[in-house]
């Protein structure tokens, strides 16, 4: 329930905030990605891979989008579980997700011959975002691990 409502609140924070701000080299930070990942170190693999597909979902019917719906719930979803489980460390782990991410979506995208998939994206747009997002992480992994919901003792 937490988790649905803090992908909520990234996705949104994302679209009307942080999309709209004009960074350096074009790129912005990725708060969905790091929403999934912290709720899955918090709440293990199967939790993060619902909470990850489900909010890929989400970033697939949010306007503007300009991709098939699905693509990135599959890519959330692997990065959910991943990060459930957690097996470097919770900074090993976030780095390793934030660099997954992104080339893993091109890869899908690739496959289903996505024309937005080039060269010039790999090379340009993807390191800029994945930037961003290492920098920001510690707050939103932070902020989000913190809230995992109480656990009652009997």
């Amino acid at each position: 329930m937490i988790g649905g409502l803090l992908v909520l609140l990234a996705l949104l924070a994302q679209v009307m905030l942080v999309n709209r701000v004009p960074l350096p080299a074009g790129g912005a930070p990725d708060l969905v990605l790091l929403t999934v990942v912290g709720a899955a170190l918090a709440r293990g693999p199967s939790a993060g891979a619902m909470l990850g597909f489900f909010a890929g979902l989400l970033v697939d019917v949010m306007p503007p989008t300009a991709h098939l719906v699905g693509q990135y719930a599959f890519v959330l979803a692997l990065v959910g579980y991943v990060a459930g489980r957690g097996a470097g460390g919770p900074v090993t782990t976030v780095v390793l997700c934030v660099l997954m991410a992104p080339l893993l979506a091109a890869a899908v995208g690739g496959l289903i011959s996505d024309p937005r998939v080039t060269m010039s994206t790999l090379t340009q747009q993807v390191p800029v975002t994945i930037v961003y997002t290492l920098i920001v992480a510690p707050i939103v992994i932070w902020l989000t691990t913190r809230s995992r919901q109480p656990r009652f003792s009997s």
